[in-house]
């Protein structure tokens, strides 16, 4: 198991492994600020939609700890707006929103505590509720990492080869990961998997973290260019596809790093199961499908600049970057959840989920 946590809170401090750095160098960096949280996350030295919910959690916590409101709608209203600024660093992730309602309606819960209480005392009853209630959201992604790994572990076999788009492991979450979660645990009880892990361009997140995510815990993965995918299906390689999600529609659809969609795709072409894992968090009943889902856009320089000594295009040429695309329902197979499996027809069995 990887024994790097790539969110920490110690001593009073909010500290993430800066991901922008790996594999080259492990080092944590201290987010101090709103500021530091919201260019963390924008910046992906922060990625993967449950580490993001649990960053952001603490960020809010982190902030309003150091607000000095007079009374209880003005404490409620710099939480609002606090929020709303750090859900603006990215929009597709639903963890980040979902953590920060989260945060707030646990304060609005309170109220009838909170708002006869003097400024200094209102503060800090309030920053022992935040606090208790970010270790809750790490703490419950840590258990439900855990039970997808196992839930995961029950479709595979041993010796499988297994393909991975992006990265949704330990690094991703608050432990274990989502769709690494059963690579994990399947090393602990001795499967031999054999990983073939997609580089995910133009971020790398297969080529930098999966792979040394993955080698980090002597899981046997080769590392392969994202339009390899094909030809080791077809040699035979593959027995299954294994992809997170950062934001599920209620019809099963799911937004997932950018080449996803084309996977899965390929997977369908040569029968091979497609598996999503999606912590139930990260499932958006009010979102109908998956074109409802906000895709962001990033900077074309990830594409000509980013990984070279000098530019690979032509100055001034048009690039477009999406972050994500929306995989189909029709093309996957399984949805793992920590609450169970689930399969299609996605719209009813994914809203069973939260009856």
């Amino acid at each position: 198991m990887l024994s790097i946590t790539p969110v920490k809170f110690e001593n009073d401090k909010l500290m993430i492994l800066d991901q922008t750095l790996l594999p080259g160098r492990e080092r944590y960096l201290e987010l101090a600020s709103g500021e530091d949280v919201w260019y963390a996350i924008k910046k992906l030295k922060v990625r993967g939609a449950p580490a993001i919910g649990v960053v952001a959690a603490y960020g809010l916590y982190i902030v309003c700890r150091r607000l000095k409101p007079k009374e209880y709608d003005d404490f409620i209203d710099q939480i609002k707006r606090t929020s709303e600024y750090l859900s603006s660093s990215r929009p597709t992730a639903v963890n980040l929103s979902w953590a920060l309602n989260r945060m707030e309606k646990k304060i609005r819960s309170c109220e009838s505590e909170l708002r006869y209480l003097s400024g200094s005392e209102m503060m800090a009853r309030a920053d022992e509720i935040m606090f208790a209630e970010a270790e809750a959201i790490r703490t419950e992604d840590e258990e439900a990492c855990r039970a997808m790994g196992e839930y995961g572990l029950s479709l595979l076999k041993p010796g499988m080869g297994i393909l991975t788009h992006c990265n949704a492991g330990a690094l991703a979450t608050a432990k274990y990961g989502t769709c690494l979660a059963p690579i994990h645990l399947g090393q602990e009880k001795g499967y031999d998997f054999k990983v073939f892990a997609d580089e995910t361009r133009p971020l790398l997140q297969g080529a930098r973290l999966t792979a040394w995510e993955l080698s980090k815990a002597g899981v046997d993965v080769t590392l392969i260019c994202d339009n390899m995918a094909s030809i080791v299906m077809k040699n035979g390689w593959i027995d299954a596809v294994l992809v997170g999600c950062d934001r599920m529609a209620a019809n099963g659809d799911g937004a997932n790093k950018i080449g996803t969609s084309a996977v899965a795709i390929l997977a369908k072409e040569y029968g091979i199961p497609f598996y999503m894992y999606v912590p139930s968090s990260t499932i958006d009943l009010n979102t109908p499908t998956g074109a409802d889902i906000p895709i962001e856009l990033r900077d074309g320089a990830e594409i000509s600049n980013m990984w070279y000594e000098k530019p690979m295009a032509p100055a001034g040429v048009k690039t477009y970057n999406p972050s994500f695309d929306v995989t189909d329902a029709k093309y996957i197979t399984a949805v793992i959840t920590e609450k169970g499996i689930v399969y299609p027809p996605y719209t009813e069995n994914l809203a069973k989920l939260f009856s």
